[in-house]
């Protein structure tokens, strides 16, 4: 199935590569890569599509993989990225900079600002009582806070700033740069989250089985919740809030290959990176020149997906992970 995945994202990058107002047909790959390239065909390709679309792959590998982190750290079905509410911090500060005017240069660092001063916050009120239910409320009343705040915002903007804070929330990635740091935070966070896999193997087996077999339970929790923390904020600065795939992609991922954290892990990121690129790539084509933001994209994909597997009784729940392992 990782083979599966690896033709997914290569036939998603090429798609994507391909696709918008001007295909890239067969005959212009050939001529790209010899001595009489087209000037326009190489500035699309290089300067518009190539960041977006590395920009978009990442950013679905950032929820993948993070989604998969935290349902294993909450054992809850509904868990995903941003229900911790660090990302509503990071919209926070990210929509305050527009309003305030500062150079979109600045963005990305500001929206590190709201994500990492939300996860303190939400580290400092659980510093003593490291339980993830506790977590949890902690998260969704905070992150309902940084709702209402941005609701208010929302509210006292103008018209011309009201569009680009509403397709900011939805999901921007059409100013989308290569992401450097994203890349990098998500090959490292992968790497760790791969060690720590056999921990998750017993984790979902329960508590007090995993305390048994000598796993220090407050000490892996912690970890999840840091990384899986600083992968959704590079995530959210980087593209936005974009729903659905950190939700749906680990359900698939168990669906079709199981509930080894070792397959599951990778291919939560090479899925979930595929999703997002060709969302984004029906996001700018469907409605030409109309380009929608991607979350909503992933929206119209992620509904019906987790309905069926609602129906079919494929969602995760901790006595299906008991019974699997």
């Amino acid at each position: 199935m990782l083979f599966v995945f690896i033709f997914i994202t290569i036939a998603s990058l090429i798609l994507s590569l391909s696709q918008g107002r001007i295909a890239l047909h067969l005959t212009d790959w050939i001529h790209l890569c010899s001595l009489h390239a087209n000037d326009l065909n190489n500035q699309i390709l290089f300067r518009i599509r190539l960041p977006r679309t590395f920009s978009a792959f990442v950013t679905g590998g950032l929820l993948g993989l993070a989604g998969t982190l935290m349902q294993a750290l909450l054992k809850n079905p509904l868990a995903d990225p941003y229900i911790l509410g660090i990302s509503s911090g990071g919209a926070l500060m990210a929509l305050l900079s527009i309003i305030l005017g500062v150079s979109s240069i600045y963005l990305t660092i500001w929206t590190w600002c709201g994500c990492l001063i939300m996860m303190g916050i939400i580290f400092y009120l659980n510093k003593n009582t490291f339980q993830p239910e506790r977590l949890l409320l902690t998260g969704v009343l905070l992150g309902s806070a940084s709702a209402a705040m941005i609701s208010f915002l929302l509210v006292i903007s103008d018209d011309k700033t009201l569009h680009s804070l509403l397709f900011w929330l939805l999901g921007d990635l059409s100013e989308a740069t290569f992401p450097v740091t994203g890349c990098i935070i998500l090959m490292i966070a992968l790497i760790i989250s791969l060690f720590l896999a056999s921990s998750l193997n017993l984790l979902v087996r329960g508590e007090k089985e995993a305390k048994a077999l000598g796993l220090n339970i407050a000490q892996l929790h912690k970890i999840l919740f840091f990384l899986s923390a600083l992968i959704t904020a590079a995530a959210v600065a980087t593209s936005g809030t974009i729903g659905f795939v950190g939700l749906m992609i680990p359900h698939l991922i168990r669906l079709l290959c199981g509930y080894d954290h070792k397959i599951v892990l990778p291919g939560s990121v090479l899925l979930g990176g595929s999703l997002l690129t060709v969302a984004d790539t029906l996001s700018r084509t469907l409605f030409s020149p109309l380009e929608i933001p991607v979350g909503i994209s992933t929206a119209l994909i992620g509904i019906p997906v987790l309905l069926f597997l609602l129906q079919k009784k494929f969602l995760l729940c901790t006595d299906c992970l008991k019974q699997k392992h």
